[in-house]
């Protein structure tokens, strides 16, 4: 599994929302700015993530965007299944179910099926607080 750019860039515009919660709605370009990421491209992450319903967004003067829960409520495992759609190891457990003819004779299922586990779990269990913390921490600690 390989997180693509358009993964990564929506978490770190996710971060950079949850950063900058108190300030209303945060235009493209300022996240673009900090983030050194186009606005074009971001503009098609923001599309997606709309659709998925992550975020608030308020054109005209002082549009923007900002989240729609507390950071402590987005998990990474959200962002990138939304941007990714599946953060499956192999294409036989991309839709959750395995979807292969040799499942019932495949000797190297379970590890995949464990890899997949261990992906999942670890990345549901890191919300953007627990990012925002561990930024804010002196001791910079590992999820």
């Amino acid at each position: 599994m390989k997180i693509s750019t358009k993964g990564r860039y929506a978490l770190r515009m996710m971060i950079d929302l949850a950063e900058h919660q108190n300030e209303g709605f945060i235009p493209l370009k300022d996240m673009a700015e900090r983030q050194n990421i186009s606005k074009k491209y971001l503009e098609q992450i923001v599309s997606l993530l709309n659709k998925a319903g992550v975020l608030q967004t308020n054109r005209g003067f002082q549009g923007g965007y900002k989240l729609i829960r507390s950071p402590k409520h987005y998990t990474v495992a959200e962002i990138l299944k939304i941007t990714e759609g599946s953060l499956a190891p192999v294409a036989c457990l991309d839709c959750g179910d395995v979807n292969c003819d040799r499942a019932d004779n495949c000797v190297t299922l379970p590890i995949w099926q464990g890899l997949n586990d261990v992906i999942n779990n670890y990345l549901e269990n890191i919300t953007l607080q627990d990012i925002l913390d561990r930024e804010n921490s002196a001791d910079n600690y590992i999820i």
